[in-house]
């Protein structure tokens, strides 16, 4: 770039607790792809109060790394969105089961005129190469059920961890969002189109990671009371963006 001071064209914005030993090859994969793309860039890993290296592992990457100390994905992908200065935005889970080369894919959608374009293992076209186990997606698809009547119509999936944002959109969403565990997506999802904006949502593939933070009882009891305080917060006219 000719201008030093200019923004990266994106930002990939990671939300890691307790990663020290997925963060090294995650971010040596994501950096070996942007290094080969012809637009400039930025990583941001946001720790989100780990017990362990994330820190250390990721500034031995080269990478940035913001601290935030509130527990909570929704905190965290908050602080990194809100942090980023790319002219795109994308959160990514630090366990890349959405690979970083589906990027294309929302780029793409963008560039056709969509506001905000996510990623879905919920379509038809969606490559499951390695699927959740049977329980997981049973409470997906309830959890979805629900979703769908009370927050975010016509979405087969909110919570897939791969999502991109122009930046004149994150810099108004974000500071409404409320909410900092499960539902985090969900928030979004719904401030976006209370908004006015328009959602893509896009097949990708996707490998299901057997080390995952999700505790199937507790976040999905989590999501549900959270999908309540949505309703609340929306009626009481907190998500005016």
């Amino acid at each position: 770039m000719s201008d030093e001071t200019a923004a990266p064209f994106l930002s990939v914005v990671i939300p890691a607790y307790n990663e020290e030993e997925r963060l090294p090859p995650t971010l040596a994969r994501i950096k070996e792809y942007l290094s080969r793309q012809p637009y400039s860039s930025e990583i941001l890993v946001v720790d989100n109060a780990s017990a362990d290296r994330t820190t250390e592992v990721t500034r031995e990457a080269g990478v940035e790394v913001i601290e935030e100390p509130r527990r909570g994905k929704g905190a965290a992908v908050r602080t990194g969105m809100l942090a980023a200065t790319g002219d795109h935005i994308l959160f990514s889970d630090a366990d890349l089961s959405t690979p970083i080369e589906e990027v294309e894919k929302l780029l793409r959608e963008l560039r056709a005129g969509s506001d905000v374009a996510i990623a879905s293992r919920g379509l038809p076209e969606s490559k499951l190469v390695k699927r959740q186990p049977w329980y997981r997606e049973l409470v997906g698809r309830a959890g979805n059920l629900l979703v769908r009547a009370m927050a975010v119509p016509g979405i087969a999936d909110t919570q897939c961890g791969f999502k991109l944002f122009p930046r004149e959109v994150a810099r108004r969403v974000f500071p409404a969002q409320r909410l900092t565990g499960a539902a985090f997506d969900v928030e979004v999802l719904f401030i976006v189109r209370h908004a006015g904006w328009t959602i893509a949502e896009v097949p990708v593939t996707w490998i299901d990671s057997p080390d995952t933070r999700f505790s199937r009882v507790r976040d999905s009891l989590d999501a549900v009371k959270d999908l309540f305080r949505i309703r609340v917060n929306w009626m009481l006219g907190r998500y005016r963006v």
